[in-house]
C-alpha cells in the first residue's frame, strides 16, 4: 500500500482530482487522502510506478513516502 507525498495537493478539489485520477488506473482502488500532510495512501493492485505517473499526469508531482 504506497504512500505518495504530494506537495500541489491542498484543498478538496485536488484530493477529488487526485482520487479521480487513481480510479482510471484502478476502479476498486482505496484512497486515503490526508490533506494536512499533503499525503495520499493507496490500497491497490495496480502497479505503484502507474500509479505515480497518472498523479503525475493530472498535475501532481510527488514522490513516495
Amino acid at each position: 500500500m504506497p504512500t505518495f507525498n504530494v506537495p500541489k495537493m491542498t484543498c478538496g478539489h485536488c484530493a477529488s482530482t487526485v482520487t479521480t485520477a487513481i480510479k482510471t488506473v484502478d476502479a476498486d482502488a482505496n484512497v486515503e487522502i490526508d490533506l494536512t500532510q499533503q499525503q495520499v495512501t493507496i490500497e491497490s493492485s495496480a502497479d505503484t510506478a502507474a500509479l505515480a505517473a497518472v498523479l503525475e499526469e493530472a498535475g501532481y508531482p510527488n514522490e513516495l513516502a
